[in-house]
C-alpha cells in the first residue's frame, strides 16, 4: 500500500551546514566538518536537527534500500543474500562477484549485459590483490553490480527493454523514481546520474530518514520490510568485510544502516527511529562518528557506539586526537582515544 501523494519537491539551494565535527589535535580545534543532520522519533516528529536538512541533496548509493524497494514491488523476486545484494554497495570480494552471477544466470543474462562502468573493487585490500593479480576494472568488481544485474532481471521479467534499462525515462527508474517519492514522502527535485550511471534522485535528508524510517517499520512480509531483514541478517554482503556500516549494523540490535559516497549515512531501528547525516566536504572520516552522535541523541545505548566515535589522529605514530562531534550532538560522550 503506498502513501498519500508526496509534498513538493526540497528546494534546490546552497545547503546552509553547520559545524558538525572538529578535528582535534592536541586539545586544539584543528579542522572543522560542515554538514548537516536529522534525529526523527518512532512518531516520524523531528527531534533534532543540524544544518540544513531540507534542502535538496544527492543521497548517493545511501538511497540503495529505497531502489531495491522498488525493484521488489515490482515483481523480483530476491530474498536473503541476493536481495542484499541488490541493495549493496559492495567491496568486490568474491562472494558479492559470485552473487552477482547468480543474479545475472537467474535471469538468463551475463555481465556483458551490465551497463555500469568498469571499477576495481571498491575494498582496499580486495583492490590491491585485484591489482597484483594483474586484473583489470570490470562491471561485475564495481561495487553497484549486485543492484545493476537486480534491475536488468527486473526489467526482463516485466518485459522491458534491457539495453535501455538506466534512461530515466525508462518503466523500471520510474518506477524507482514514484517508490522513492513515495518513501521519502516528497518529490524528487533533480534528476542526474550516478557514478555508476544509474538515474540519481535529488531529495531531502529530512527525506532521506523518513524513506529508511518506513523501511524498517514496515509490516511483516513487505517489500520494505524483506529489503530491511535482507540487509540487517547479510551486512557484510551489502557492504563487505571490515566495513563499518556493517559493524554498525551488528552492534546495534535491529539497525539497519546505509552509507552513500560524499559523506552520507542513514540508518534505521524496528520503531521508526531514524538518522540522517551529509557531511558537507564528503569527508569519509567524519561520517561514522558523526552518524554515532546521532544514533546516541536518538536512543542508542552509548556503550553499543563506543567503537564508532572516531578513528584517533595520530603525531609521530601514537594517538594526539580525533574527529569529535561538536557539542551540540553530545548526547552522552563516547569513549574514544584523544
Amino acid at each position: 500500500m503506498q502513501s498519500t501523494s508526496p509534498a513538493d519537491a526540497p528546494v534546490v539551494r546552497e545547503p546552509l551546514h553547520a559545524p558538525v565535527a572538529h578535528l582535534v589535535r592536541g586539545g586544539v580545534v584543528e579542522g572543522v566538518h560542515y554538514g548537516s543532520v536529522v534525529v526523527l522519533g518512532a512518531d516520524g516528529r523531528v527531534r533534532f536537527q543540524l544544518g540544513d536538512i531540507e534542502a535538496a541533496f544527492y543521497p548517493r548509493s545511501a538511497l540503495k534500500p529505497v531502489q531495491a524497494v522498488a525493484m521488489l514491488r515490482a515483481g523480483l523476486p530476491l530474498d536473503g543474500e541476493l536481495l542484499s545484494l541488490a541493495a549493496a554497495s559492495h567491496s568486490g570480494e568474491e562472494r558479492h562477484l559470485a552473487g552477482t552471477r547468480r543474479i545475472l544466470a537467474l535471469a538468463g543474462l551475463t555481465e556483458d549485459d551490465l551497463r555500469n562502468v568498469p571499477d576495481m573493487p571498491f575494498g582496499p585490500a580486495v583492490r590491491d590483490a585485484w591489482i597484483r593479480a594483474g586484473r583489470q576494472p570490470s562491471r561485475l568488481a564495481q561495487n553497484c553490480s549486485g543492484k545493476h544485474a537486480a534491475m536488468l532481471w527486473t526489467a526482463r521479467l516485466n518485459g522491458w527493454s534491457l539495453g535501455d534499462y538506466l534512461d530515466p525515462a525508462h518503466p523500471l527508474q520510474r518506477a524507482v523514481a514514484e517508490t522513492v517519492e513515495d518513501l521519502t514522502g516528497q518529490r524528487v527535485a533533480k534528476v542526474t546520474v550516478d557514478g555508476c550511471g544509474a538515474p540519481l534522485f535529488s531529495i531531502s535528508l529530512h527525506g532521506l530518514a523518513r524513506a529508511l524510517a518506513r523501511i524498517t517499520s514496515a509490516a511483516p512480509g513487505t517489500p520494505e520490510a524483506r529489503v530491511a531483514d535482507a540487509m540487517r541478517e547479510h551486512a557484510e554482503t551489502a557492504s563487505g568485510s571490515g566495513r563499518d556500516v556493517a559493524a554498525l549494523m551488528r552492534a546495534v540490535p535491529g539497525l539497519l544502516a546505509k552509507d552513500g559516497f560524499e559523506g552520507v549515512q542513514v540508518a534505521a531501528l524496528p520503531d521508526g527511529t531514524a538518522v540522517a547525516v551529509k557531511i558537507a566536504d564528503g569527508a569519509n572520516r567524519a561520517r561514522i562518528p558523526v552518524a554515532a552522535a546521532a544514533l546516541a541523541r536518538a536512543g542508542v545505548d552509548p556503550a553499543l557506539l563506543a567503537g564508532f566515535a572516531g578513528e584517533p589522529l595520530l603525531g609521530g605514530g601514537r594517538p594526539v586526537g580525533r574527529v569529535r562531534p561538536v557539542h551540540a550532538l553530545d548526547s552522552v560522550e563516547l569513549s574514544a582515544c584523544g
